[in-house]
């Protein structure tokens, strides 16, 4: 059964950006909004005008000797009235510029018939049940018509027609600000436990309802949390389940309440003061867990990662009711999953040990011995692709095991019997991402969803007894059409002569005559896979003749822990060095220029953006930042900061601090340099970066700028009811993005003479 937590990390936000999005498919055409000359860029929005200023404190931290002067330490405190009126004024400065941009409203129109056209999707199934008793199907619905998706259930991936509405979020909320996180049906699939959040914080409840959407009892508070998240998993008999917990007021200090995750034990239809504590005291403050439970035994999995830094251990409680920790960090474990069927009693395990791209142990629960464990999947020159959050890219059914495959980008399926011997393996579209693997219980078929940069996402049922793929009732229908549009994969020579894969979605009828405004994304940290994913509103850039490119950087996980850790901790300025080769690349080889470049980036990849742009001041024309981390000296003294240590590491290590101030964006803004437009974007509502990083990299900025001669605009938008982009409301998604391409069509002098609306290039212009 699919565990499906719908947040899967920090990749969620970037819809709003126009690269990630589940709910975006293909179909009918529209004209361009913008037109392409081969002229220089011509900007039109309002150039001058004074920035809300902001008071130079001059604040002194000392790390190892190095003394280190901190202006605007002040817009720190969210709490103070001051900066309140600040962060106002920024959004007033901003509004005055991207309302009276252009062509925006033709832009917003736009865009909103895309996403309000949108097909119904359907995303993160699981299949609970049996064939005996009934198949349940529960899934999340996303209806263009509301502002969040719903959890529904169905009889059945082909009959969408049996759905009931379980939990509607819009119902909880009439504006869209509550949000289902993720949830988890019990194994029989009469009852599903639902996390719910509210305003982008990612801070979850836990609820109980049956399969016709009816309250079981009162919800368990504080079982979810924007970084650490949280988890659940049911008794085999759905009497009760075990739970993640954060702290309850008293029991911790205010600034260890998002820490010390615990695990608890719940049965339905008693009080949560009766609920029994498991596990986790033990653990260090930034602890994640994830739950597992073995239907079959009781056995019960807890998989924990220090912070987000991909270090795992793993508790099992026995058939005894004792947890015993078997596995840690040195084991270099990233992934444990429970056997089936003729595997039974065992657990299929990833091990990145002597074997960065992975290789499969299986071991008996019996004896938690990792020296007995046998290799049955050796590691191959692609990448085994683990997952710490559900759902898992590793599925076990009764006697098959279904592996995700990295190839630097794209990834597909194999398949192996339970002694790792190969078998067919499903079929999926070429230059594709899988996601959402989901056995189907009492046989060895599979559900997983399959899309790529131009192709429509959809659930597909591969049948493990014909060997045939097919695409399922769940698949997503789209206003817009790609027919015209290709992906090109070439490769980026960074500065230490690393290959850096490039991912271009054009027209097919582009030129490369250095004339083609071009989007640059990329991410690259946490050892993320950063995969081909179909967005809808892309095609607005597309259809306006634009270029769309996405750079697989070290520091993600798309060729093994090895790229991820040439890109994390002292080694970080790789990513920078990657993601700058990548954009010379695009201009090198003709399909654009520095004056029609723009960046994209958003949370690592906002401290992407930062260090780009500070270290490479004439690399494009615009810069679009969104959720980003600017100052890193003082990042790990957020809320959530600790839990990026692993990742980023810390100042207080004297070799880690000397990385980090290096590259950190903040400490690097030098006044008198022209630097790029900026956009910075936030949500006051943050939990997994602080809105503070956006303020202070946004203020030293525009104090850099104030002395140059005609110097490109710095902007600071900040959604007041919105966080790091989970749970965004539609009408919200909607306004982010009219603000993004308006910004980007502005700058990059897609405009015509006029009436500031124009033809696609190399067309003629449709009303």
């Amino acid at each position: 059964m699919n565990h499906a937590r719908l947040t899967v990390g920090v990749l969620a936000l970037f819809s709003v950006a126009g690269f990630v999005s589940g709910a975006s498919a293909q179909g009918a055409g529209a004209p361009g909004v913008g037109q392409v000359s081969g002229q220089a860029a011509q900007t039109k929005g309002p150039r001058s005008g004074p920035t809300p200023p902001a008071e130079r404190t001059s604040t002194k931290n000392v790390h190892h000797g190095v003394e280190v002067m901190d202006e605007y330490q002040w817009l720190e405190d969210w709490e103070s009235p001051k900066v309140k009126a600040w962060s106002d004024a920024q959004n007033g400065y901003a509004r005055a510029f991207l309302d009276t941009l252009p062509g925006v409203e033709r832009i917003r129109d736009r865009i909103t018939e895309i996403e309000k056209s949108v097909s119904v999707a359907y995303t993160g199934w699981s299949v609970a049940g049996s064939e005996s008793a009934g198949l349940k199907v529960y899934a999340m619905k996303r209806d263009p018509a509301f502002q969040q998706p719903m959890l529904v259930v169905m009889d059945s991936v082909d009959h969408p027609d049996t759905e009931r509405v379980v939990v509607d979020p819009n119902t909880i909320d009439e504006h869209g600000h509550a949000a289902i996180d993720w949830f988890i049906p019990s194994h029989d699939g009469s009852m599903v436990a639902v996390s719910i959040s509210s305003g982008g914080s990612e801070s979850g409840d836990l609820h109980v309802f049956d399969a016709k959407g009816k309250r079981i009892e009162a919800p368990i508070a504080r079982v979810n949390g924007g970084t650490a998240g949280g988890s659940m998993a049911w008794f085999a008999d759905g009497s009760g389940f075990y739970y993640t917990r954060y702290p309850r007021e008293g029991e911790r200090p205010a600034e260890d309440m998002d820490f010390y995750m615990q695990v608890y034990s719940h049965r339905i239809g008693t009080p949560e003061s009766e609920d029994t504590y498991e596990m986790g005291k033990d653990l260090a403050r930034i602890s994640e867990i994830q739950l597992q439970l073995d239907p079959q035994s009781g056995r019960v999995l807890a998989s924990v990662q220090y912070g987000d830094g991909g270090q795992f251990s793993y508790y099992m409680r026995g058939t005894d009711g004792a947890w015993t920790k078997f596995l840690d960090h040195p084991d270099e474990i990233v992934q444990a999953i429970f056997g089936k069927g003729d595997s039974a009693g065992d657990l299929f395990m990833i091990s990145t040990k002597g074997s960065p791209k992975g290789r499969v142990l299986r071991m008996s629960c019996a004896d938690l011995d990792l020296k007995k464990a046998k290799t049955i999947v050796a590691e191959g020159a692609d990448v085994i692709v683990p997952d710490f959050w559900p759902p898992s890219p590793v599925v076990v059914t009764d006697h098959r095991l279904y592996l995700t495959y990295q190839l630097g980008g794209p990834s597909e399926i194999r398949a192996f019997d339970h002694q790792g011997n190969a078998q067919q393996n499903p079929e999926v579209l070429p230059v594709s991402a899988v996601t959402s693997l989901d056995g189907i219980p009492g046989t060895d078929d599979l559900l997983f969803d399959n899309r790529s940069f131009i192709n429509a996402p959809a659930c597909y049922h591969y049948s493990a007894t014909s060997g045939k793929t097919r695409q399922t009732a769940l698949a997503v229908v789209s206003p817009v059409d790609f027919s015209d549009t290709e992906v090109v994969r070439e490769f980026a020579i960074s500065k230490d002569g690393t290959k850096v894969p490039v991912n271009i979605i054009k027209k097919k009828s582009v030129k490369l005559d250095g004339t083609n405004p071009t989007i640059l994304w990329g991410y690259g940290g946490y050892g993320v896979n950063i995969q081909p994913a179909f967005n809808a509103v892309r095609r607005l850039w597309i259809e306006s003749g634009g270029v769309f490119a996405v750079a697989n950087i070290r520091g993600g996980g798309e060729y093994g822990e090895e790229w991820h850790r040439q890109g994390m901790l002292t080694k970080k300025q790789n990513c920078f060095d990657d993601f700058a080769a990548s954009a010379r690349h695009m201009v090198s080889r003709g399909y654009t220029s520095v004056d029609r470049l723009a960046i994209m980036g958003g949370s690592n990849g906002g401290l992407l953006m930062g260090a780009t742009f500070t270290q490479n001041p004439d690399i494009c024309r615009a810069v679009v930042s969104s959720v980003g981390i600017y100052d890193m000296l003082r990042v790990e003294l957020s809320s959530n900061g600790a839990f990026n240590i692993p990742e980023f590491g810390t100042v207080k290590n004297a070799e880690q601090f000397r990385a980090l101030y290096a590259y950190s964006p903040l400490q690097h803004v030098k006044e008198g340099v022209r630097y790029p437009s900026v956009i910075f974007l936030t949500g006051a509502n943050d939990p997994r970066v602080d809105p503070m990083q956006s303020r202070k990299m946004t203020a030293s900025m525009q104090h850099a700028i104030a002395g140059v001669p005609n110097a490109n605009p710095v902007l600071l938008r900040t959604s007041a009811d919105t966080g790091h982009g989970l749970g965004t409301p539609l009408n919200a998604r909607i306004a982010e993005q009219t603000d993004i391409y308006s910004f980007l069509f502005n700058e990059l002098g897609m405009w015509s003479e006029g009436e500031g609306v124009a033809k696609p290039k190399g067309t003629e212009a449709k009303n």
